[in-house]
């Protein structure tokens, strides 16, 4: 049993988001492609003699309740395996919020994990992975890590061949979307099949390893949602392609936009010029994180 623990939360980016069609029980059938990035969240877990969950965090305006998933996850096991005394979390956030690249999520999906190690419980990844579908729809993936396909509403994971070697280009505008806004303005059933990406297209780019292929298949449904009512993002994706990015596209329901380099160079060209004309408010250069399966 350790007293205290580091881990990183990684946050994540959509290589390909396509919504099939919306379920009777107002859930969205979808198919996506999510990788890993570097860019991280840092948290630190201590045990106290105080019962309770005790969370800190740099932002001021982050809950640090049960409205914050960090919270729910300790609660979870804590409750589950009578876990005695208490708990100080101290979380310190870089992923951007409220912003498509699953921060929060990574956040629960960390505290799982580091719980698992900390009091020896022996969870295996699949074990945690059930466990944390019961806080959010994107938990498991956080766990699992990596390239992976997500199928239904998201629950259903499959590993893919890693994301080939690049420099990303993440930017956030200083904007906020609801995600649920985006879903209820979609129409999903009333899309046209232009509208909808080849994901299976993107799938094969990623098993050839063609990153010139993968970054030109890229696609986002819900790009027709949220890039007419905040123009920015369609500023910064154009912006991105002009300095060489090979592709660029939102993450998630946004507003985050991420771009492809084939070097650094390039990136750091497209967040100087991105700096200039003021189009985010964040800006994070970044690398694919691949996990290396046994």
């Amino acid at each position: 049993m350790k007293d205290k623990i580091q881990l990183k939360a990684l946050g994540k980016i959509n290589l390909g988001l396509d919504v099939l069609r919306r379920r009777e029980d107002g859930y969205h059938e979808v198919k996506m492609i999510m990788q890993t990035v570097g860019l991280c969240d840092d948290l630190v877990i201590s045990r106290t003699k105080t019962p309770g969950i005790q969370v800190k965090t740099n932002l001021y305006y982050l809950p640090v309740n049960e409205n914050n998933l960090v919270c729910k996850a300790a609660k979870l096991l804590m409750d589950e395996f009578q876990i005695g005394g208490g708990l100080s979390i101290r979380l310190h956030k870089r992923i951007p919020v409220a912003a498509g690249m699953a921060g929060g999520s990574s956040d629960g999906a960390a505290v799982l994990w580091g719980l698992n190690q900390m009091y020896g419980l022996g969870l295996s990844r699949r074990d945690l992975m059930e466990r944390g579908v019961r806080l959010g729809a994107d938990v498991p993936y956080c766990i699992l890590r990596g390239t992976a396909l997500a199928e239904g509403i998201g629950e259903k994971l499959s590993v893919l061949p890693p994301m080939p070697k690049c420099i990303l280009l993440i930017a956030k505008p200083g904007i906020s979307v609801s995600t649920r806004f985006v879903y209820e303005n979609l129409h999903a059933n009333d899309l046209r099949p232009e509208q909808h990406p080849d994901v299976d297209v993107m799938i094969e780019a990623l098993r050839a390893r063609d990153l010139r292929a993968l970054s030109a298949s890229m696609g986002n449904v819900l790009e027709t949602v949220t890039e007419p009512a905040h123009p920015v993002i369609g500023r910064i994706k154009r912006s991105m392609e002009e300095s060489g990015a090979l592709g660029a596209m939102m993450s998630g329901s946004g507003p985050t936009v991420f771009g492809i380099f084939d070097s650094r160079a390039k990136a750091q060209q497209a967040m100087r010029r991105l700096k200039a004309e003021k189009l985010a408010k964040q800006l994070f250069l970044t690398t694919p994180y691949n996990v290396r399966r046994t």
